[in-house]
């Protein structure tokens, strides 16, 4: 009888309770709209998968996606790996003038919307070769070749140049926890500083490296809006673009079973990756706390400065130029017809942009600025709502292995659903009517359910690691004063985490607001988002409201994104 009675004390308890109402809203949110992406795959008359992968049509439908998805995603996780780890080095270990500059400046290409930079190249490198406005350099008569204005080398790039402070900040953690008493004690055995590099710092941050070479992969393959925007063109596929088409076009079917390869693709690259550095030991970190050693450049001291002041400023200052300067200009990337606020603050003109308004002052931008902005914050609320429960149920639930083992696979799997693949598992399940409720397509809360499930890894890591710095002893000498469990929470361990869940919440904020992966597919009429006004305007030429709307969505994110960094400064200093 113990057993049963022990079992039914536990049932009673609220936090049991809690985790029931957890699991319940992440197999809602994560489970359903996998399984019920798999069953509309299944379910149809039509053999949608003999279609895609064992048909005459699979080579443009699935086999040639997926090879221009690779070669995006490899080279955006080598060449992002590459630069971020050198930057990350610049300011970390050496002695390179302005260094802590430089590390705040690689951080915002990482907040800038990634068609931000998409369109700044465009309005540079585009030539005729698709027909439209030429831009800056073939207006100034300088030729630029097809491989460079479209297709996959400037998909690559504009990527890298989004995606590598990704690979900058988790290799810069890595390097400023290499003691420099390790350093030392090499230099003191005679070992060269090429040595020591190859033989204590590259493998010390080996597996710092392939992380960041697994997020710049996964976000490589999973991005939409680049390859749109300058792959699309030139019929330049990646899964991400096609599988857009198949459902945008009523292939519904085939684009679901694209959605589920996509999602297999990421999958087995991040488990790959992961086995590789299983059951190796990468330790650097003593009970004797040491700052990293710098290490002293000499005469390559200003080459390297010169380096990466050049790499970040192209990447996090010049675009924001090229984007302001170009909504200024009266015709599109031409100094010919002199300049004008008409694209911010104009009323109708037909001799302007066949008479649309300044975006300022065009109700449907300021409809979609209000969407937009109640977008980021009811998703960072819910997400950051959701997470912090879970991780509240962990720590309370330490001996229920299984619950919490299913709680944090579920908070980690959307991590591996690529945003264009989310949406559509979302159209799958929520689409149509289920029982009583009615369908959510076209509704405003189905992009909240879907930006709460893409956003659940981040939220869930954020409140796990806030949740970790209260001392179990708080709690404890609370229960001894008879202080009930929700009072505890809330008088008790909420305000210790805030600080940390706000910081989490802006950073899903930043995240919704400049996406557009995930919203893509379901945003419609009655529920305008900048993102996707910007990528329409773009698609269908007006480029000066789509770069003054991303310099907006800029403006935003790069502001939320400083606040966060200046808040998780604030705690550092109080948590020495």
């Amino acid at each position: 009888m113990k057993p049963l009675s022990r079992a039914g004390a536990v049932a009673r308890r609220p936090v049991t309770w809690l985790a029931g109402a957890v699991l319940a809203v992440l197999l809602i949110l994560v489970a359903l709209p996998l399984f019920g992406l798999v069953r509309a795959t299944l379910t149809d008359g039509d053999d949608a998968w003999s279609d895609v992968l064992a048909s005459p049509m699979s080579g443009s439908l699935f086999w040639t996606p997926l090879m221009g998805s690779l070669v995006v995603g490899l080279g955006t996780g080598l060449l992002a790996t590459v630069l971020g780890a050198f930057l990350a080095w610049v300011v970390v270990m050496s002695d390179v003038p302005g260094r802590k500059i430089i590390g705040v400046l690689a951080v915002i290409p990482f907040a800038l919307p990634s068609f931000a930079i998409a369109l700044a190249w465009e309005s540079v490198f585009r030539n005729d070769l698709v027909g439209g406005n030429a831009g800056l350099l073939a207006s100034l008569g300088v030729p630029v070749p097809d491989w460079l204005a479209w297709g996959p080398v400037p998909v690559v790039l504009t990527l890298v140049a989004h995606y590598y402070s990704l690979s900058f900040v988790v290799v810069a953690a890595a390097l400023a926890n290499i003691g420099g008493d390790l350093v030392a004690a090499a230099e003191l055995t005679g070992a060269s500083r090429l040595r020591v590099a190859g033989r204590i710092v590259l493998p010390a941050v080996a597996p710092a490296v392939l992380s960041g070479f697994l997020l710049a992969f996964a976000e490589g393959v999973s991005n939409f809006a680049v390859p749109a925007l300058l792959g699309l063109p030139v019929r330049f596929q990646t899964l991400s673009t096609r599988l857009y088409g198949a459902i945008s076009t009523g292939d519904a079917e085939r684009g679901y079973v694209l959605s589920i390869l996509l999602v297999l693709v990421a999958g087995i690259i991040l488990f790959a990756g992961n086995r590789m550095t299983r059951g190796r030991s990468y330790s650097t970190i003593t009970g004797k706390a040491t700052r990293a050693r710098t290490t002293r450049t000499g005469p390559w001291r200003l080459p390297l400065a010169a380096l990466a002041w050049a790499l970040v400023v192209v990447t996090a200052v010049l675009p924001g130029i090229v984007l302001a300067a170009s909504t200024l200009l009266r015709r599109t990337n031409s100094l010919d017809g002199g300049l004008t606020l008409h694209y911010w603050i104009g009323e109708s003109d037909p001799s302007i942009s066949q008479g649309m308004r300044g975006i300022l002052r065009d109700p449907v931008i300021l409809e979609s600025f209000a969407g937009t902005v109640s977008l980021g914050l009811a998703v960072a609320a819910g997400a950051v709502a959701l997470a912090a429960l879970a991780a509240y149920v962990v720590r309370r639930m330490p001996r229920a292995r299984p619950v919490n083992g299913l709680i944090g696979l579920l908070s980690y799997v959307p991590f591996l659903i690529p945003g264009v693949a989310l949406g559509a598992a979302f159209i799958a399940q929520f689409g149509a009517p289920i029982g009583p409720f009615g369908s959510l397509y076209g509704t405003f809360w189905i992009i909240v359910l879907a930006g709460i499930a893409a956003s659940l890894p981040f939220a869930y890591q954020t409140a796990t690691a806030s949740f970790g710095q209260v001392s179990p002893e708080l709690d404890e000498s609370a229960v001894l004063t008879g202080a009930s469990g929700p009072r505890r929470f809330g008088r008790i361990t909420a305000p210790l985490v805030a600080r940390g869940l706000t910081n989490g919440g802006v950073l899903v904020f930043v995240t919704m607001v400049r996406d557009l992966s995930v919203v893509v597919l379901l945003v419609t009429p009655a529920t305008p988002l900048l993102s996707m006004m910007t990528f329409r305007y773009a698609s269908e030429g007006f480029t000066q409201q789509a770069n003054a709307i991303t310099l907006v969505i800029a403006v935003i994110s790069v502001a939320a994104t400083l606040f966060a960094r200046r808040l998780t400064g604030r705690t550092d200093r109080s948590n020495p």
